[in-house]
């Protein structure tokens, strides 16, 4: 009987692992504003969640404020400019997406729902999204689950268990009996986050690609 002896894997380099790349997309209006810095440390939670876990991590920012006119021309003409189309590029070619909106009238901002809509149908099936949002008070935190969550089920992206509310009190906030802080929920949220982008196929198939390409 022969006896075949497997040589072990090699091992990868930080330099040759190709690096897991989230986006994160802020409907705020301002600068700052504190849609952007929820979205900011969301994905500070989410990409050390993955450093945590042995991947390299890219992290790029679409500001939909600096894209608002390109956006109304491209609903009235039907063509995108070069600006939007890198950054709708940007989004649907990401491992993973955090997408963060300021809450009117009680659900997501149009300037958001208007960059959503020029994503084209099946460009977000399958990928992992984190939601969350920020407004006055928690009462309008209900926009997560009857807005924001349907939006992305609708596109059949994989949305993250835990989405992430921001009241004005939640900034320094302590929370209350009933409620994690802000920071608890938004390490639960991108730890939840990270673990569905690892389990992507397309995370894990470059993975393995880069140990035996």
């Amino acid at each position: 009987m022969t006896t075949v002896t497997q040589a072990p894997a090699p091992e990868v380099t930080a330099e040759e692992r190709t690096p897991v790349r989230l986006v994160a997309v802020s409907a705020g209006l301002r600068a700052p504003s504190s849609t952007r810095l929820l979205a900011d440390r969301l994905t500070e939670a989410a990409r050390n969640a993955l450093v945590d876990q042995g991947h390299e991590v890219e992290v790029q920012v679409v500001e939909l404020r600096e894209l608002a006119v390109p956006i109304a021309h491209h609903l009235v003409a039907g063509f995108p400019p070069p600006v939007l189309d890198e950054a709708l590029e940007t989004v649907t070619s990401a491992d993973g997406v955090i997408a963060v909106t300021p809450v009117f009238a009680a659900s997501y901002s149009g300037l958001f729902k208007s960059f959503v809509d020029l994503i084209e149908p099946d460009a977000l099936a399958g990928k992992p999204v984190l939601i969350g949002a920020t407004g006055g008070t928690a009462r309008h935190s209900l926009v997560l689950e009857h807005a924001m969550r349907p939006l992305f089920a609708f596109a059949r992206a994989v949305v993250a268990p835990t989405a992430v509310f921001a009241a004005a009190e939640d900034w320094g906030g302590s929370g209350d009996p009933l409620t994690d802080t802000l920071p608890a929920r938004i390490e639960r949220a991108g730890a939840q986050f990270a673990r569905l982008v690892a389990q992507t196929p397309a995370t894990v198939g470059r993975q393995v690609a880069s140990v035996f390409g």
